[in-house]
């Protein structure tokens, strides 16, 4: 994915904690702007700092970040207030062609993740993993007064990017379900807090398997193999190359497999067969109501212990219902108390009518929500649907992290604002590449005045986007209802 240059970014508010005596404290309390402005307009000039100028990125980084901090600047008794633009360019570039973040006034301080900086030096300025790259970082104060001169601040960097960790991991081998079938091989599913940890719950059999980075049909990609010393590691094979090692499943079942793929290790257990094929969503506060007969299903992921459900909740109370329909007293999973709120994760398997907990939507939690059970932990997560543009045609670009976010109603998305001539798609997620679900064009290079649109899972499917072009740039209004699946672009 090409992160374009000329992007806004949002970005945190420095930390910072002022410690004085209570004397001080009271008249600080009383400085007002003016006073403020003189203090800015007596400070001395702008000055860049960064956490440091060399630096070898390294994966085990990935919840790092890279910090620009910066003076304010002088406005020389004008008062006038000031904003400032941080950008970073190859040094050969002399900021020609740099990649731009806008913070306006009052910022000082910008962390920039490692990961989403790895990604930057890759594919903005084609850097090659393991090859050191120099950059520039200039940060520029403008000023209201614009008698002010504009002020700079330079400081040289050289980052070292490295290979970027697998995003997807899929097992084949005469052991899975799916044999040696790469392009219908499972795929496993990433952490929600560590990206580098993959996991797959499901049958094997007698057997082996390795794993594979994508699903494509070539056995000349990139596959994780059994190191031959040590059964409970991995070896990383690029393109197909080095021994062609499998681990081997002499007593077919269900089993759990934990893989890292930044430590190298997997993890094999053997476990009990899933409780459930099927769940479904009961209750009030669900578009099934209390209709214990024909419920809405949960959608049974890859992993047959994880179950999914997305809809619009509204005030009102849901449990789930597990093994058979029809039955009040059957089968259920309900929370450890009633009128449990939505954020706890712990939930109980049980049966009967004695003790009838549920879970609580009020109208200060009503909305669309993802829900996720995992019926081997007996966890679930209930979390708020937000949708977010992603693409050179919208204000942050193709900025993971920094994705433009959309108002919601319920399960009604909307946003007004500029558009650029250039490509955009929707995503439900917000953290690292092919983490969720994306709203995708229905067709490659779809013109904006064709709203049919379908879901990519995962980065499995079409990556098709809509193309806005130079006669269409502008203010536009898109509302997307999730409750209907319908799109309007104006």
């Amino acid at each position: 994915m090409v992160i374009m240059k000329n992007r806004n970014q949002n970005t945190r508010w420095a930390k910072w904690a002022l410690m004085l005596p209570s004397l001080l404290l009271v008249l600080f309390s009383c400085t007002n702007d003016d006073e403020l402005n003189d203090n800015i307009g007596q400070a001395g000039p702008l000055k860049l700092s960064v956490s440091t100028t060399e630096l070898v990125l390294d994966p085990s980084m990935y919840l790092n970040n890279f910090t620009f901090t910066w003076t304010t600047g002088t406005n020389q008794n004008t008062g006038s207030s000031i904003s400032y633009k941080l950008e970073i360019d190859k040094t050969e570039n002399n900021f020609s062609n740099p990649i731009e973040y806008d913070f306006g006034t009052n910022k000082y301080a910008f962390d920039l993740n490692v990961a989403t900086l790895n990604q930057i030096l890759l594919t903005t300025f084609n850097a090659q993993a393991g090859t050191p790259i120099a950059l520039q970082a200039r940060i520029t104060a403008t000023f209201a007064d614009q008698s002010v001169p504009v002020q700079t601040s330079t400081v040289d960097l050289t980052f070292t990017p490295y290979q970027p960790l697998t995003t997807t991991l899929f097992i084949v081998g005469s052991a899975t379900p799916n044999g040696w079938d790469i392009g219908n091989s499972a795929q496993l599913t990433v952490s929600s807090t560590n990206p580098a940890e993959f996991v797959y719950n499901g049958q094997l059999s007698n057997g082996t398997f390795k794993f594979a980075v994508n699903q494509d049909g070539c056995f000349c990609q990139d596959f994780y193999t059994k190191d031959p010393t040590d059964s409970n590691k991995m070896v990383y094979n690029q393109n197909g190359s080095g021994d062609d090692l499998q681990w081997n499943i002499t007593d077919a079942g269900n089993y759990t497999i934990t893989v890292n793929v930044l430590d190298l290790t997997i993890n094999i257990q053997s476990v009990g067969t899933p409780p459930f094929t099927q769940l479904w969503m009961v209750g009030d506060a669900t578009p099934s109501g209390w209709n214990i007969d024909t419920p809405q299903p949960f959608t049974v992921t890859a992993d047959p212990y994880i179950f999914t459900y997305e809809a619009t909740l509204t005030p009102g109370n849901f449990k789930i219902l597990a093994g058979a329909t029809g039955n009040w007293c059957g089968q259920w999973y309900r929370p450890l108390v009633d009128n449990q709120v939505l954020t706890e994760t712990t939930v109980a398997q049980n049966s009967g009518c004695d003790v009838d907990n549920k879970w609580q939507v009020t109208s200060a939690t009503a909305g669309r929500y993802k829900i996720t059970l995992n019926t081997l932990t007996n966890v679930i997560n209930i979390t708020p649907v937000e949708v977010y543009l992603i693409g050179d045609a919208t204000p942050n670009g193709w900025n993971m992290g920094s994705f433009t976010p959309m108002s919601k109603s319920g399960g009604v998305y909307t946003w007004t604002g500029n558009l650029n001539a250039g490509e955009f798609k929707f995503t439900k997620f917000n953290t690292n590449w092919c983490d969720g679900t994306e709203i995708v064009a229905a067709s490659p290079s779809q013109s904006i005045s064709n709203t049919a649109f379908g879901f990519n899972e995962n980065c499995s499917g079409n990556d098709y986007k809509w193309v806005v072009t130079a006669a269409q740039a502008g203010t536009h209004t898109i509302t997307l209802n999730l409750n209907t699946n319908s799109l309007t672009i104006n």
